[in-house]
């Protein structure tokens, strides 16, 4: 390890009360305690944030009175001048962006100004890069996220999901993966998986490694919840995790080094990777939201990010008020195009000299779920491709799978045709079956499960699950395949601000939730403890709220903070007798 853990810094915050007070436009504000000075710009609901000091030799800004928009500062120095709206410099044209810094809302709407310490960890012990040779660095596209990486004479995998399910049974591969993949992670000197989502960290896939080679060296970030945190219960056997502290720089011979950075600022569970072989640094941003705060390094080899969109249970599995049919096409017409257009863009600010999407090639395949795979469009990886020509000279590769690009090659020239090999024509690209048998078995067995047995289980699990003084009702409703009432299942009310489980409504003011789930799917991750994305993020529920109100806090903990050992059943089935 050459440099010190990264940390988050608390540099500013401020109250409920004085984040109701932020004007529209420019706001300046000062740490007392610190002595140091902050802007915070808004933009209806939108906030961004840097400090108060130019870049050019560390001036303090002010109100810009020749600026009628109220989006520029002035420096007391130079007369520099800084567009807060955009932080980017407009005096001297063209020559800096200021950086921002990171916006937390707190659980009661305060606000915290957040910093990566230090910022730009990759920056320590720099390695010039070399010349490689034709060969030497190589990229193989498996499936999703997948990559296979050849480093010298070191081979590196990225987020095996190359076989089975992802999300309950919500998720198949949408790409045929190389019929070597086995060989391939048996034959890996590392593995690195971003985080615990089920298409990036793939028990199915993993259970087939460990039995070929439990001792594979595999790689984590040091997240607030462990990505391994049910392997005990997975039952597969892997024995040589690693779980590394953020932004450090991991030697793994005297050419090779990687790092693993968090997410935003709280690292709950993504995480990003930056590798770096001969000082040619490939980022895999995966499908962070804010990647290292949104600071990230520029100008390097080969970037690789998530770009599809529909990892989510919104808007499809919603219904009543607002969610028309009509209004979910257009919601989701509009958001692919928002991320499509910020995918852009942020290649065309980091230059990467090669761009390449991943991370989205998942189908909703199950026949029962014919309508999410209908309306839950995906952004087509050539549109933002050629997008990201259109804006900027970034080369970029849609990939196929067991296609190879050899970064020796591309970075001599791009446009030389053997840089990049795709699969022989008449290879397979897309699976057109699945094995779903097996894995809807595996569900479908909770059904009878002994602890169903007892109504009991309902505040056994709830108490369990810890999430309570919270004014929701939700109803959870357990149904057949197509989301029909199911007559022999459960059907309950659950009151979170006393934790109690009412016959009726209560009749003093609430928000509620109707949560309609699939029957095999909600017992099996009732019985194993299992977070709720695999009821959201793999399309088992159907969902009404009123009022329309999204509640963070509920879904979070359900999502993220629910316990790392599952409920102790056996001794609920002893108090039964």
């Amino acid at each position: 390890m050459d440099n010190k853990e990264q940390a988050a810094e608390i540099l500013l915050s401020l109250s409920p009360l004085e984040v109701g007070g932020l004007k529209d436009g420019i706001n300046f504000f000062r740490n007392k305690s610190s002595g140091k000075n902050y802007i915070l710009y808004k933009d209806k609901n939108h906030l961004r944030a840097c400090k108060n000091m130019c870049k050019h030799q560390g001036g303090l800004f002010i109100k810009d009175i020749e600026d009628l928009d109220g989006r520029s500062v002035r420096c007391t120095k130079h007369n520099w001048k800084l567009d807060v709206s955009t932080m980017k410099y407009i005096n001297p044209p063209g020559s800096f962006c200021q950086d921002e810094l990171v916006i937390e809302m707190d659980e009661n709407n305060g606000l915290l100004l957040i910093e990566l310490n230090p910022p730009n960890p990759w920056d320590a012990d720099p390695h010039p890069p070399k010349d490689l040779a034709f060969g030497e660095v190589q990229i193989t596209y498996l499936t999703h996220a997948c990559m296979d990486l050849k480093l010298g004479d070191k081979k590196m995998i990225f987020d095996p999901w190359l076989t089975g399910p992802a999300f309950a049974r919500g998720w198949w591969l949408l790409h045929e993966p190389p019929s070597d993949w086995l060989e391939r992670l048996c034959q890996a000197d590392l593995i690195y998986i971003s985080h615990m989502h089920s298409d990036h960290l793939s028990y199915p896939t993993l259970k087939r490694l460990a039995d070929r080679r439990p001792n594979i060296p595999i790689y984590v970030g040091n997240t607030e919840r462990p990505v391994f945190w049910n392997l005990k219960q997975s039952g597969v056997a892997l024995t040589n995790i690693h779980v590394v502290p953020f932004g450090t720089w991991q030697k793994v011979d005297r050419n090779l080094r990687f790092m693993i950075l968090m997410d935003g600022v709280h690292p709950e569970m993504d995480t990003c990777i930056i590798v770096e072989y001969k000082g040619h640094k490939i980022l895999n941003t995966v499908d962070c939201t804010r990647p290292n705060g949104g600071r990230l390094p520029e100008k390097v080899d080969l970037m690789m990010s998530d770009f599809a969109g529909g990892a989510s249970g919104f808007p499809m599995t919603f219904s009543g008020g607002k969610f028309t049919e009509e209004w979910k096409a257009q919601f989701i017409k509009t958001e692919r195009k928002k991320l499509l257009n910020y995918k852009a863009q942020l290649v065309k600010d980091l230059q990467p000299r090669i761009y390449c999407p991943f991370a989205g090639y998942f189908v909703e395949s199950h026949p029962s779920d014919k309508y999410i795979k209908e309306t839950n469009t995906k952004n087509d990886p050539n549109e933002l491709n050629n997008l990201i020509k259109k804006i900027s000279n970034v080369s970029t590769w849609t990939p196929q799978p067991g296609a190879v690009l050899d970064l020796g090659r591309m970075l001599k020239d791009p446009t030389d045709s053997k840089s990049i090999i795709n699969p022989p024509s008449g290879t397979k690209i897309y699976k057109d079956s699945w094995d779903f048998a097996p894995y809807l078995q595996t569900l479908n067995d909770t059904i009878e499960d002994e602890i169903f047995l007892h109504s009991s289980w309902i505040k056994e699990y709830f108490t369990w699950a810890g999430f309570k003084n919270y004014n929701l009702v939700i109803r959870m409703i357990e149904t057949d395949e197509d989301f029909n009432t199911l007559p022999t299942g459960y059907n309950y009310l659950v009151d979170f601000l006393d934790l109690s489980f009412p016959a009726e409504r209560p009749s003093r003011n609430h928000p509620y939730e109707e949560i309609r789930s699939r029957v095999g799917v909600i017992r099996h991750v009732v019985k194993h403890g299992l977070l709720w994305d695999d009821l959201y993020i793999g399309f088992q529920t159907r969902l009404q709220r009123d009022p329309d109100i999204y509640h963070h806090l509920f879904w979070n903990h359900f999502q993220i903070k629910l316990p790392l050992t599952p409920p102790n059943w056996k001794s609920f089935l002893m108090q039964q007798g």
